[in-house]
């Protein structure tokens, strides 16, 4: 029993990790860590839920995967897993890395790899005194944004550790830029301050791009990104409605991937990110919009078979069956001429503007099952799990 797989609920990144793992013939063992109670003192370490006792799984393992959702629950367990003399997909430090926004930006920064202007005030938007009383500070925030980024252009304000989208907020005006960093309260999701970044001009795609590395081996970048698209939202994330595609990429995008991850997992022996980056196509477009929306407009029509299939409770009771499902009508659904038209205007732009690519995040625990496998060819389970099997001494 060496590689454990630790995650807090079932979901279908979980299951595919296990049916890869049954596929490669690598036996797994499981790890809750939602609900268990881990006990440090002077009788040693103790790992239990309220049913079983898992001291002894945790005594025996060597490298777990660790795929907790929550960011801080994550980092928590990343560390207390080295603590306990155990090897981790990824390491604590990537971990503390890449829940923040601000410091994966501070650390892509250093190293010359392009991203987009970003500014950070510590100050929260209200502090509230010992008497009760509130001191508003977003008019002051707001001074500090306009200094360095033109409002004329676009300000967007972020959650430092926020995921799916929430609370990105645009600023178009004075109004609009107050209201938002009003939104931005402490919390899980924005510890602390308000983060700014000038707006991208990207057009209507985004892109998500894998790098992963095997101990002893050099760190590499999947060949094939893939590109959230649509007019829906300034944020083309498909939690808000927009498209999946798939598009090439450059090769010196691959190798920029490939510096990121290398920037930011450090001495780490083996891991797997997922980078998201824009590119900043201005007015240096090529297609006419009028002809891509109609083009989209056929492809949404086509992804909403997807979209029902991904929404099927079977999903929990009969994964493989469900899984079969969603991949034929995937398959469909990339068959269709407007998802080939779309593509094909997504990586012409791409080689047109390559040198315009900036980095905006990375994710140490991707979502890949449903859309970033589907569309690109690539199961990040494997990565995942040569990297763990790798960590492993023989």
């Amino acid at each position: 029993m060496s590689i454990a797989l630790l995650y807090e609920r079932s979901e279908n990144d979980e299951n595919g990790i296990k049916l890869t793992a049954q596929q490669l013939g690598i036996d797994l063992t499981y790890l809750p860590f939602r609900k268990i109670a881990l006990s440090i003192g002077k009788n040693g370490f103790s790992a239990k839920t309220k049913g079983k006792n898992y001291t002894q799984i945790f005594h025996d393992i060597k490298v777990v995967l660790n795929r907790a959702q929550s960011k801080n629950r994550r980092l928590q367990a990343s560390y207390t897993m080295e603590a306990l003399g155990k090897k981790t997909v990824n390491s604590s430090q990537i971990e503390f890395i890449c829940y923040s926004k601000l410091r994966t930006l501070l650390n892509l920064n250093k190293e010359g790899i392009p991203i987009p202007k970003t500014v950070f005030v510590p100050c929260d938007a209200f502090d509230t005194m010992k008497n009760g009383r509130e001191i508003h500070n977003e008019k002051d925030i707001a001074d500090l944004f306009e200094q360095e980024i033109p409002l004329s252009e676009g300000i967007v304000i972020k959650a430092d550790a926020g995921t799916h989208g929430k609370m990105i907020m645009l600023s178009k005006n004075r109004e609009e830029l107050e209201n938002n960093i009003k939104e931005t309260k402490p919390g899980i999701i924005n510890p602390i301050g308000v983060v700014a970044q000038e707006l991208i001009q990207k057009w209507f795609y985004d892109l998500r791009i894998i790098v992963s590395k095997e101990k002893g081996k050099e760190p590499v970048c999947h060949h094939t990104g893939m590109v959230r698209a649509g007019f829906k939202d300034f944020r083309t994330n498909t939690f808000l409605g927009n498209l999946v595609f798939d598009a090439k990429l450059p090769q010196c995008l691959q190798e920029m991937a490939v510096k990121c991850g290398k920037t930011l997992s450090g001495n780490s022996q083996a891991w797997i990110l997922a980078l998201d980056a824009m590119v900043n196509v201005g007015k240096n477009k090529s297609a006419d919009e009028t002809y891509l929306k109609s083009q989209l407009d056929i492809a949404t029509d086509a992804w909403a078979a997807v979209q029902n299939i991904k929404k099927d409770e079977s999903r929990l009771t009969d994964f493989q069956t469900w899984n079969n499902r969603l991949e034929a009508q995937f398959k469909a659904y990339k068959d269709i001429s407007a998802y080939e038209n779309i593509k094909n205007i997504i990586e012409e732009n791409l080689q047109t503007n390559k040198g315009a690519l900036v980095f905006h995040e990375a994710n140490s625990c991707p979502e890949f099952w449903e859309n970033t496998r589907l569309a690109t060819g690539l199961n990040v389970a494997e990565p995942l799990l040569k990297g763990a099997q790798s960590l492993i001494d023989h």
